[in-house]
């Protein structure tokens, strides 16, 4: 959620008052780092130095993108925390961190072709619905029709790896509902909690329209970010409606030009750059 509840418990009590603001990753945990890669070695931007194991998720450490690329100067073995250096290549520090804008969508050399199949475990799904790897599917149905089960049921049984569950203007018993239901959901290929291949962008209703115009990006972010590793990520965005709506308030507020019922002009064309950027 980037955002740690406890922390947050802990600091100010049970209310999150205006203003607070807690780092998203814990600076005080280690991490055990294994190298993939050796002094004087070449790398290039996004090329993989090493892993970090969480759960059963092995994160691939990469060279930022940003970064220019080079030889390793110096690369070490151990535990660190996230704001340790643990290599320098070209002359510039690497840590298990990097930071990256949301709004900006993370390098890519192409995009493939849709041609492997999405299989989502509901059989009226692949019989009469079937998705492919890499594109997009919509849930149209009216308020309290079962969109949110739907997502659930994909969420615990469908072939990906890594889960990005967005709220976005979602009620918040609904996301309460989420909180207390995906940690009891148990990984049909693990065993272990599903919530441990689960990240939860949670943006209630009742939160600003720019958090929640923004919430979106969020995931996708953290979508790309397990993307560039090679997994395979399926992102839920609960509701895209809602998301329009954030839209049309934000552009009515900035007095651009209305089309349809307020909406901004730009809706299609940025309705359709958020299935394509997460999918890549």
């Amino acid at each position: 959620m980037q955002r740690p509840l406890e922390a947050i418990r802990k600091a100010r009590g049970d209310f999150i008052t205006r203003g607070v603001h807690m780092p998203g990753l814990s600076r005080e945990k280690k991490w055990d780092f294994a190298p993939s890669v050796k002094k004087g070695d070449a790398v290039e931007p996004g090329q993989p130095i090493g892993s970090v194991k969480e759960f059963e998720i092995t994160h691939v450490i990469l060279l930022p993108p940003h970064f220019p690329g080079g030889k390793v100067d110096m690369i070490r073995k151990g535990s660190f925390t996230i704001d340790e250096v643990i290599a320098q290549v070209g002359g510039r520090e690497v840590r298990l961190m990097h930071k990256w804008p949301v709004r900006k969508p993370r390098p890519i050399r192409g995009k493939l072709p849709p041609r492997v199949p999405l299989i989502t475990g509901q059989r009226v799904i692949d019989t009469f619905f079937p998705l492919a790897k890499g594109g997009t599917a919509c849930v149209p149905g009216p308020f309290g029709s079962g969109k949110t089960v739907i997502q659930h049921q994909l969420a615990k049984w469908a072939d990906a790896d890594i889960v990005v569950y967005r709220g976005c203007g979602e009620r918040g018993n609904e996301m309460s509902d989420v909180l207390h239901e995906l940690p009891k959901l148990v990984d049909p290929r693990t065993n272990r909690p599903l919530m441990e291949r689960t990240v939860l962008i949670a943006n209630t209703s009742d939160m600003p329209v720019a958090a929640r115009e923004a919430s979106v990006y969020t995931g996708v972010t953290i979508a790309e970010y397990f993307r560039d590793q090679g997994f395979h990520v399926a992102v839920m965005a609960d509701s895209t409606s809602r998301w329009a709506e954030a839209m049309r308030e934000i552009s009515g507020r900035l007095r651009e030009m209305p089309s349809e019922e307020g909406y901004p002009a730009y809706l299609a064309s940025r309705l359709a750059d958020f299935g394509s950027h997460g999918h890549r």
